[in-house]
């Protein structure tokens, strides 16, 4: 096997991801744009997207770090928009994309057509964090978004077995095919609530960080694949064990969390940078299989598909987000009131990716060469487009509508409050511990229990303080600069020690390692 395209794909999209980060522009955009340009470079090797290594291989992981980051509450909260996005659209959006398509490419047959709805219907959890993140929206749209995402490729891939199997004959109906999606639901979410409390009690119950980081990379392709073997939907799976276990992560031990950061941090840049520019790097393959379907009437196919999908999401979200308001009290008293700005973003964020791109790379060869191609080229098509220019504008048009900004002074007075009611009960702690003769301490150590507390409790407090007027520092930047430069004082006479064999290696790690974890400390501790 040849790991040198694998190191090169690899290293170049976290190179470019790297590059955007110094941009105003999207990482998933430049990613794409990117790939395209190299697709083309001689000597680039051809990199085929496989729908065995996508969806069993890299969706887990990404489902996992975007559900774990998500929050239980907030999802629960927004339940009913995000079922009607994850399941009503997606569905809405299979049928009308396929009708459409339909219509307009002569020859092409309504079950291919279907299978062409179903494909390009789910908006991706990927590219919908990424551009989320970046652009800063309210927290009730980027909930609703993320649950979307998270929850519709369950209801699509669905959606698009069904319409497969009645596209190559093989007798599949609509009825069987809600029973089919019943099941995969009920069985994908009774697997995650089967599995996440185990999951959970090994997490608590493993000493050894190291274990207990293996044990959280294995996660999310237990849950997938036990769900798939059984016939139900792994990408629920994944989800309901996520939730629960991000829900949770204050039950386990610090070191894991530190460490458990850090990891899938690094997972999630690698695996979201490779996906954006394994996007782009198709479009060789797709062209090459295009054959009947090419030329300015592959362009109109294209264009025609592209603006369907944009029209009908705003067709579903807007009557989707006011008319049960309009009909259930109950909805009015329980929900805050949606505004037309807000349906106007969740209905231009609908960015598809790669879950798309697979499954229909997934479409097998019993289905006819020429709609397969040309299902294979409108989701490649409708996927650059969607990224490209919804991508682009969607940050110009938020900051257009003007949505409010975070009131970072009501957080932070949010912050020191629920800091203050935390050190009392700590404080109060402290002395019923130190009331017991079994946990005496000199006078000096005590004093630096307390002092640590005091700070913790004051350093929310200092950050609404006005800058340093000489340096134009915060309180927060200064503490951060002045211990890091403590600490680097010290890191430098570690090594000096170590060098001139005062000190072996083995020590010189063991104290650098208490020294970095007191400078993430403070950096955490200031804020």
């Amino acid at each position: 096997m040849d790991v040198m395209p694998l190191l090169l794909l690899v290293a170049g999209s976290a190179a470019v991801a790297a590059a955007a980060r110094r941009t105003p522009a999207p990482a998933p955009l430049l990613l794409v744009a990117a790939g395209l340009a190299v697709s083309y470079v001689p000597g680039v090797p051809s990199y085929t997207l496989d729908p065995h290594i996508v969806l069993p291989l890299l969706l887990p992981p990404l489902l996992y770090t975007s559900a774990g980051d998500s929050s239980y509450l907030d999802l629960r909260a927004q339940v009913r928009p995000v079922a009607l996005l994850s399941v009503g659209y997606v569905l809405f959006a299979t049928i009308v994309v396929g009708w459409a398509a339909h219509l307009i490419v002569p020859g092409l047959s309504l079950p291919a057509a279907l299978v062409l709805g179903a494909v390009v219907a789910p908006p991706d959890a990927v590219a919908a964090t990424a551009v989320a993140r970046r652009v800063g929206l309210p927290s009730r749209i980027t909930t609703v978004l993320q649950g979307e995402s998270l929850l519709n490729d369950a209801t699509a891939i669905t959606a698009y077995k069904v319409a497969l199997g009645a596209a190559v004959g093989a007798g599949a109906t609509w009825a069987g095919g809600i029973g089919e999606f019943v099941l995969a639901a009920v069985g994908g979410v009774g697997i995650g609530l089967v599995l996440m409390a185990p999951l959970h009690w090994l997490r608590t119950h493993l000493t050894e960080p190291l274990l207990q980081n293996t044990l959280s990379l294995l996660i999310p392709f237990v849950a997938y694949g036990v769900a798939e073997q059984a016939h139900a939907s792994g990408v629920l799976a994944v989800v309901v064990v996520a939730l629960y276990l991000g829900h949770r992560a204050w039950e386990v031990d610090f070191a894991t969390r530190l460490q458990e950061e850090a990891v899938w941090k690094m997972v999630a840049f690698v695996l979201e940078s490779a996906v954006f520019a394994l996007i782009g790097l198709q479009l060789p393959i797709v062209l090459k299989r295009l054959g009947e379907y090419e030329g300015a009437s592959a362009v109109w196919y294209a264009a025609a598909v592209f603006l369907v999908v944009v029209v009908a999401r705003f067709v579903w979200v807007y009557p989707a987000t006011f008319l049960p308001r309009m009909l259930s009290a109950r909805i009015r008293a329980r929900e805050a009131n949606p505004t037309w700005r807000g349906a106007m973003v969740t209905s231009w964020a609908g960015m598809r990716g790669v879950v798309s791109l697979a499954i229909a790379f997934a479409i097998p060869p019993t289905m006819a060469d020429g709609p397969r191609n040309l299902v294979l080229f409108l989701t490649f098509t409708t996927v650059i487009g969607t990224l490209v220019v919804q991508g682009v504008t969607l940050p110009p048009l938020i900051r257009l509508l003007r949505f409010p900004g975070r009131d970072r002074q009501a957080e932070t007075l949010a912050e020191a409050n629920a800091q203050a009611q935390a050190s009392r009960a700590a404080e109060s702690r402290l002395d019923e511990l130190l009331s017991d003769e079994r946990n005496t301490l000199p006078p000096p150590l005590a004093d630096r229990l307390r002092a640590v507390l005091e700070r913790r409790r004051n350093a929310v407090w200092e950050r609404l303080g006005q800058v340093n007027p000489v340096t134009g520092e915060s309180v927060d930047d200064t503490y951060r600069r002045l211990s890091r430069e403590m600490i680097g004082a010290e890191r430098e006479v570690f090594v000096r020690l170590r060098d001139h064999r005062h000190i072996d290696d083995e020590m010189l790690r063991a104290l650098l390692r208490r020294l970095d974890l007191e400078e993430a400390a403070a950096y955490r501790e200031a804020g």
